[in-house]
């Protein structure tokens, strides 16, 4: 004869199991509807790509202490800000790049944001479309950017006029640091003075 306490636990192992059989089955059910969500939420197209386009960058050249015309296809967003950083990340690669003729470290990276308001001097209805970029540079490029009143005013020179063959609606440039002011580039160029891209258009150099 099974002694009682025996039967007793059999009987508690028997709902015990049940009970389990019965959670695990609810959490496979529940994993199942969270899958299912998942895939209905999942995109059904790719992310568009923007679209190459045609730049002009006017790219720096410390032999010539100039600046030289060089058109290059780049995908190209619509939104001008984003626009505006992009091309600014295609000249600060071409800096990078090895034998560059106007080096300098850290590539698109070195463009953190480009912020677009009205131009400061905008007053007049004619010029109401202007527009101020607003250029913030990282803190690593600038530590590392060379230091010479020519190299320095070449590199802002070439960031105001490459925004202007761009998008011609920018008049003026200011450069930030980490999103802070800073006095000069690399201990030369002003980087608390507003600068007029019409300034910065060379007179001579190569064009496309």
């Amino acid at each position: 004869m099974i002694p009682r306490y025996q039967t007793i636990a059999v009987i508690v192992l028997l709902v015990a199991s049940v009970v389990m059989g019965v959670v695990l089955w609810q959490l496979r059910e529940r994993a199942h509807l969270r899958l299912l969500a998942g895939e209905d939420s999942a995109p059904t197209r790719a992310p568009q790509v923007a679209p190459a386009e045609q730049a002009t960058l006017l790219v720096a050249s410390d032999a010539e202490n100039n600046l030289l015309f060089e058109v290059q296809s780049l995908p190209l967003p619509k939104d001008p800000g984003t626009r505006a950083r992009a091309v600014l990340g295609r000249l600060m690669d071409l800096y990078a790049a090895p034998g560059a003729a106007h080096p300098i470290q850290g590539g698109a990276a070195s463009i953190a944001q480009v912020f677009l308001l009205p131009a400061t001097d905008a007053k007049e209805p004619q010029h109401a479309d202007t527009q101020l970029a607003v250029v913030n540079l990282t803190g690593a490029f600038v530590a590392t950017h060379p230091s010479g009143i020519e190299t320095e005013n070449l590199t802002v020179l070439s960031i105001c006029a490459t925004l202007h063959s761009n998008l011609p609606q920018i008049t003026q440039v200011r450069f930030l640091v980490d999103g802070q002011p800073r006095a000069t580039l690399a201990g030369h160029a002003d980087l608390t003075r507003t600068y007029l891209t019409a300034d910065a258009i060379p007179t001579e150099g190569v064009h496309p």
